[in-house]
C-alpha cells in the first residue's frame, strides 16, 4: 500500500506541476516557475520511492498514463483546450492500458503484498 501512495504523490505533484507550466508562461512569471520545479522534484522523488514497492512498468504507467489523462481533463476545464472525440477516445485508451496492467496476472505485482 505504501508504494501506491507514494504514487498517488507522484501523480498529484506531477499534475500541479504541470499546471503551473502553463501559467508560469516560458518561466517567465516567478511563482509559478518556483511551484513546477518544487512539484517536479517532489513528483519524480515520490516516483523513486515507489519503485522500492512495485514494478518499474507498472509504476510508470501509471504515473505517466494517469498524469496525461488528467492533465488533459484539467486542460479542457481550466485552460479552455479543445475538447474533441480523439482527446476523449484517447484518454479511454490511457485509462484502459492502466487498468489492463493493473490486472491480475498470477504474479504479485506489489512486493508489499509478498
Amino acid at each position: 500500500m505504501k508504494g501506491y501512495l507514494y504514487l498517488s504523490i507522484a501523480i498529484f505533484t506531477e499534475i500541479i506541476a504541470t499546471m503551473f507550466l502553463k501559467l508560469s508562461e516560458g518561466f517567465t512569471v516567478l511563482i509559478p516557475s518556483i511551484i513546477v520545479v518544487i512539484g517536479y522534484g517532489v513528483s519524480f522523488y515520490c516516483l523513486g520511492k515507489t519503485l522500492a514497492f512495485l514494478p518499474l512498468s507498472l509504476a510508470y504507467a501509471i504515473w505517466s498514463g494517469l498524469g496525461t489523462a488528467l492533465t488533459a481533463v484539467l486542460g479542457v476545464l481550466l485552460f479552455d483546450d479543445p475538447l474533441s472525440i480523439g482527446l476523449v477516445f484517447g484518454i479511454t485508451l490511457i485509462i484502459g492500458g492502466v487498468v489492463l496492467l493493473n490486472a491480475p496476472s498470477g504474479e504479485k505485482a506489489d512486493k508489499e503484498t509478498a
